[in-house]
């Protein structure tokens, strides 16, 4: 029963972020434009920097130190190709969309993702 609710809201998420897409173009490489993004692209599924899918895999910065994601290049890296449950975005949002993206997740994280 637990593995079928996962399951589900990893459908969910999966479609429903894939299919609610919505271009964004931004200019420029301040953190409210990767906030702006992850609120469009993230927030579905790592809200406040959790993991609606997989409580460990989340964007706080002791996850991301112990799963290797603790830089720009490597959130960059997962961002645009994805990996296990995670889509990737490199189709959907631009290379500078993407760093831009990556600053705001990784500065969140340093900040233990305080509003």
């Amino acid at each position: 029963m637990k593995k079928s609710i996962v399951l589900i809201v990893a459908i969910f998420c999966f479609l429903g972020l894939n299919l609610v897409y919505v271009p964004y173009a931004i200019s420029g490489t301040n953190l409210n434009d990767g906030a702006r993004l992850f609120e469009i692209n993230c927030s579905g599924c790592h809200i406040n920097g959790g993991n609606i899918i997989r409580r460990g895999k989340n964007l706080k910065l002791k996850a991301l130190t112990r799963n290797g994601y603790d830089s720009i290049e490597s959130i960059t890296d997962i961002v645009t190709h994805g990996k296990n449950n995670m889509s990737g975005y490199g189709d959907r949002i631009s290379e500078q969309d993407i760093n831009n993206l990556a600053k705001y997740v990784l500065n969140q994280a340093e900040n233990n993702w305080k509003k």
